[in-house]
């Protein structure tokens, strides 16, 4: 079976007849436990209880029930970031995925109930399912996330707290599986941020069309290495860019941390002179999401930010 999906949204709905909560960065996964056993699904129907060792026994023990969530892993900053479980998202050697469940342990957010001893919820409302969620004892590695009736107010806090969104939920809404619904909202935010330019990349093919920048955050760590950005680049901009950028080349990385071969692979260098804004999804992750060149801030220095 494949999970109901949300729909994006223009605007977050208000009023008793939705509940709102967080829009976690992780893999979705249906957690079905059928006979003592129990078996973890992606999105796509693959198989994949062997990648999540921490998660594959449920808290109610061999009690038969079919559950939807999210698995989600913490980033250095305390954020979920759907990078940190790349390693662990393919795995399908039990000794290798036990070896990163200890260094990179996994929590799974159980937000609906859809089978519960024998008992088919799909067509029970939204209501009914969370009501039966929250009256099971969940914990450990598999936590229920709460519900939030205020949906402008935890947009706001996700925003200022550097989370991916909001999912907004009407609570008549029964469960469809494989449907994009119109029940279900999905609010992503994007923010603008200034960063450091340490370096450019040529246009593949090109030796001196500035295609895209690299860019990091002054910390207390030094200059870290957080992306490259080449959207929002267009001709005029990669002009004015490789203007600016052609009094800054030095011989050597100016970041204080490895920039990855990939990404270092044919970069020139630049003194950290230069600050750009860029909008990018999510804020306090350890490389840029969905990066897109904003402008060039001529009124920050590094030191600035």
């Amino acid at each position: 079976m494949r999970p109901m999906l949300a729909t994006r949204g223009t605007h977050v709905p208000s009023g008793d007849t939705w509940t709102h909560e967080v829009k976690w960065d992780g893999v979705r996964a249906l957690t079905e436990v059928r006979d003592g056993t129990l078996r973890m699904t992606s999105r796509n129907e693959n198989a994949i209880t062997i990648a999540w060792p921490e998660l594959s026994a449920s808290p109610l023990g061999d009690r038969d029930l079919l559950v939807d969530g999210e698995i989600i892993a913490l980033n250095a900053r305390g954020l979920p970031d759907f990078r940190t479980l790349q390693d662990r998202m393919h795995v399908r050697k039990a000794t290798t995925a036990a070896r990163l469940s200890v260094e990179v342990p996994a929590i799974y957010m159980v937000f609906d109930l859809l089978r519960l001893d024998g008992r088919n919820l799909l067509g029970e409302s939204l209501q009914v399912r969370r009501d039966l969620l929250a009256g099971l004892e969940i914990n450990g590695s598999w936590q229920v996330p709460a519900p939030y009736d205020d949906g402008a107010m935890l947009h706001d806090a996700t925003l200022q707290q550097g989370l991916e969104g909001i999912v907004s939920k009407r609570l008549t809404s029964t469960y469809r599986p494989g449907e994009r619904s119109p029940h279900w909202l999905k609010f992503a935010h994007r923010h603008r941020l200034s960063y450091v330019v340490g370096g450019w990349r040529p246009q593949e093919g090109s030796s001196d069309r500035l295609a895209a920048l690299l860019v990091g955050e002054p910390t207390s760590q030094g200059l870290l290495y957080r992306g490259r950005v080449g959207s929002g680049i267009g001709p005029k901009q990669s002009a004015v860019l490789a203007e600016l950028v052609a009094t800054l080349g030095r011989a050597d990385s100016p970041f204080d941390d490895e920039v990855p071969r990939v990404d270092a692979r044919g970069t020139h260098w630049l003194e950290p002179a230069l600050v750009i804004d860029i909008d990018t999804h999510g804020r306090g992750y350890d490389r840029l999401r969905q990066p897109s060149f904003q402008g060039v801030r001529p009124d920050l220095n590094p030191e600035d930010l």
